[in-house]
C-alpha cells in the first residue's frame, strides 16, 4: 500500500446521484464533505443520472439543498446524451418525436432538432425518455413513426424507478412495450451505455475520469463500457455479496465502503499463486467452488481479495455467479 489517496491518480470524479450522494431525502453520511474535497485535489467533479425528466438545473439546485457542490454545469443526464444522439445521427431541423417530458423536447430542440408529438408530422427520429405523464396513446405515437422508420433513441433503459410508495415502472418498461410493438430495438443513451460517460468527460476535459456508483447494472457496467476504472460503493443497491458475484462485465476496479474511501490509500490486492490473494491482514482462495476466507467479515480488505480470488476462478462469466459456501 502507498501513502497517496485513491482519487489523487484522477483528474474527475463521474459520482451517480441516488445511493451514492444521498439515500431518500437525506444525505449519505460523509458524502457531502467527500464532495467538497474535491476542490482541494484539483479534481473536477461531475452527476451521472438517467434521469430524463428534471433539468441540471433542477438536480444542482437539489444537491445544493442538501449541501453539496453543484451547478448546472456539473450535472450529465441521459435526456442531453440522448439528444447529442440525435444531432450525431440525423440532419439538423429534422423532426423528432419526443415521447417523454418538456425538458427532453427542450434538449432536442437545443441541438437544432424540431421537437413534434405526432408521427403524422413525419418526424426522421424518435426519442423515448420517462415521464409520469406518458400514456399509451404516447407509446402508440412513438410505435407508428418507429414502424415507419424514424430512428429511435432511449435515453435509458431502467426497467424501475424507485418510489416513496414502492417500485413502479421504470422508462426501460415502456420501452419494451413500444419494442414489442414493433420489432425495433433503440440506441440507449444513458447507463449502462459509453455514450453519457464519454460526453460528460469531454464536457469537464478529463482524461483520466474514476466513475462512482452503487449500481453494478448502471453505473459500474457504463463505467466499464466507457473504458474507465469504475469504483462501487456500499450505499446503495449493491453489496459485498452481489459484487463479489458481479458478471465480468460488471465487476468494479475499487471497493469502497463510501465516498470518503476516495481519499485513503487504497490497500494492494497480491496474488500468493495458486489461486490465492491477500490483502491486508486478509487472504482468499478458492477451492471446488467453495470460497475460502481469512479474516474479518467487517473488513473490507477480506472482501476485496475474496473478489480476486474469486474473479480468477471465472474470469470470463457472463452470468452472476455465487459461491457455493463462504468459508
Amino acid at each position: 500500500m502507498t501513502d497517496v489517496p485513491l482519487i489523487s491518480g484522477y483528474d474527475a470524479l463521474l459520482s451517480d446521484l441516488d445511493g451514492v450522494v444521498y439515500a431518500g431525502p437525506g444525505a449519505i453520511d460523509g458524502a457531502i464533505e467527500a464532495l467538497d474535497k474535491l476542490a482541494e485535489t484539483g479534481t473536477a467533479l461531475g452527476y451521472i443520472t438517467n434521469n430524463a425528466s428534471r433539468s441540471p438545473e433542477v438536480v444542482a439546485a437539489h444537491l445544493r439543498s442538501l449541501g453539496a457542490p453543484a451547478a448546472p454545469g456539473q450535472v450529465f443526464g441521459s435526456a442531453w446524451a440522448g439528444a447529442l444522439l440525435l444531432a450525431r445521427n440525423v440532419a439538423a431541423g429534422s423532426k423528432v418525436l419526443v415521447t417523454g417530458s418538456h425538458f427532453l423536447a427542450e434538449m432536442v430542440e437545443d441541438q437544432g432538432l424540431v421537437p413534434v408529438r405526432s408521427a403524422n408530422d413525419g418526424p426522421a427520429a424518435v426519442i423515448q425518455g420517462f415521464d409520469p405523464s406518458i400514456g399509451w396513446k404516447d407509446l402508440a405515437e412513438a410505435s407508428y413513426a418507429i414502424a415507419g422508420g424514424a430512428f429511435w433513441v432511449a435515453t435509458n433503459t431502467d426497467m424501475t424507478i424507485p418510489q416513496a410508495r414502492g417500485i413502479a415502472p421504470g422508462n426501460g418498461a415502456l420501452v419494451a412495450a413500444v419494442q414489442a410493438s414493433t420489432g425495433a430495438v433503440p440506441v440507449v443513451a444513458g447507463k449502462p451505455e459509453a455514450t453519457l460517460f464519454e460526453a460528460a468527460a469531454a464536457s469537464l476535459g478529463a482524461r483520466r475520469p474514476l466513475v462512482v456508483g452503487d449500481r453494478l447494472d448502471t453505473d459500474i457496467l457504463g463505467g466499464n463500457n466507457a473504458g474507465m476504472d469504475t469504483a462501487a460503493v456500499l450505499t446503495g443497491v449493491d453489496t459485498v455479496e452481489s459484487i463479489l458475484a458481479a458478471r465480468a462485465a460488471e465487476r468494479p476496479r475499487y471497493l469502497l465502503a463510501d465516498l470518503r474511501g476516495l481519499y485513503q490509500p487504497y490497500p494492494e490486492v497480491v496474488a500468493d499463486g495458486g489461486g490465492a490473494f491477500r490483502c491486508g491482514d486478509s487472504s482468499a482462495t478458492v477451492e471446488d467452488g467453495k470460497l475460502l476466507l481469512s479474516g474479518s467479515r467487517e473488513s473490507l480488505d477480506t472482501w476485496r481479495c475474496a473478489c480476486a480470488a474469486w474473479w480468477h476462478a471465472h474470469p470470463e462469466a457472463d452470468i452472476a455467479v455465487s459461491p457455493r459456501s463462504v468459508l
